[in-house]
């Protein structure tokens, strides 16, 4: 990707998740603005939105950004002054989650007491 395209994605990042935080209220969850990918020809954007809360909460929060879409695609493009104002598509980012189960299943994994060499754990099979 391009440092260009890479830099409109991390200004986008900022804008949309300030516009987010100035005018729209999420009682009870907190909605972060994980990652922004544009495509290429700046016609198109997908938004990682990441949601502190219940599944619900988070499809809740997902639908009112997706409602409120252009709202925020205005209130951003003031501030962005873009030749195409990319379209906003906004997507529930599920990778914090992901990587709190894998350290959770880590964690129980260290638990399990192990045998040091495999030669203990070829006599106990």
């Amino acid at each position: 990707m391009s440092q260009r395209v890479d830099r409109v994605n991390e200004l986008l990042r900022r804008e949309i998740s300030s516009c987010i935080e100035k005018h729209l209220e999420f009682p009870g969850v907190l909605v972060t603005v994980h990652a922004v990918e544009t495509a290429t020809d700046l016609k198109n954007a997908s938004v990682y939105i990441g949601v502190v809360g219940s599944a619900d909460q988070g499809r809740a929060a997902l639908s009112t950004l997706r409602a409120k879409r252009g709202f925020i695609q205005g209130e951003v493009m003031k501030r962005v002054v873009l030749r195409n104002t990319p379209l906003l598509n906004f997507k529930l980012d599920e990778s914090v989650e992901r990587g709190v189960r894998i350290i959770d299943l880590l964690d129980d994994i260290g638990e399990i007491n192990l045998p040091d060499t495999p030669d203990e754990l070829t006599s106990k099979l």
